[in-house]
């Protein structure tokens, strides 16, 4: 068995009960190919539309029980989203927007989080400097520079959640 990245943001999306939709038949499938087994996973994998909210919010807590992963903690698993989305966008640029938008929603999301507060910003900054040319959201940042200012942004917040999860995990918590 190996890790399957998307699992990240299934355990986000089962935290929130979001979108139950065919992302979470691929995810099972990717699952299944990495060697998880269980049989709500292959029911899971099975599932065809329309997708009932109330079916999908059992079989996914079924599935998310028969593998361990724990979704109890809102904050850990969009944490540990938020790190997923920005890996991938600092591995593929052309991801860096998107995963701008989702971290800004997560200010909102878990009321105004101090942690995603510059990705707000930030998001917020560039969409003008893309719109209009300029911003007033993030100090010094212009057409020029705001790739490398979110770049720099992103790589600062790995690494405090990488510090943090190594301490974290050397103290015995998750």
């Amino acid at each position: 068995m190996h890790p399957v990245p998307s699992t990240c943001k299934m355990i986000w999306h089962k935290a929130f009960e979001r979108s139950f939709d065919e992302c979470w038949v691929d995810w099972a499938i990717e699952m299944i190919e990495a060697g998880f087994e269980s049989e709500n996973l292959y029911m899971l994998a099975g599932s065809n539309r329309p997708f009932y909210h109330f079916e999908m919010s059992a079989l996914t807590t079924a599935v998310m029980k028969d593998l361990s992963l724990d979704y109890s903690d809102k904050h850990i698993a969009t944490r540990n989203y938020a790190y997923s989305l920005i890996k991938e966008a600092l591995d593929n640029p052309g991801k860096v927007i998107t995963a701008l938008h989702h971290l800004q929603e997560f200010y909102y999301l878990l009321d105004r989080d101090e942690l995603y507060s510059d990705f707000y910003l930030l998001y917020l900054a560039v969409i003008e400097l893309r719109d209009i040319g300029y911003q007033f959201y993030w100090e010094g940042a212009n057409l020029e520079n705001i790739d490398a200012i979110i770049r720099d942004r992103f790589l600062a917040w790995m690494q405090d959640y990488e510090h943090d999860h190594a301490e974290n995990t050397s103290r015995g918590e998750r």
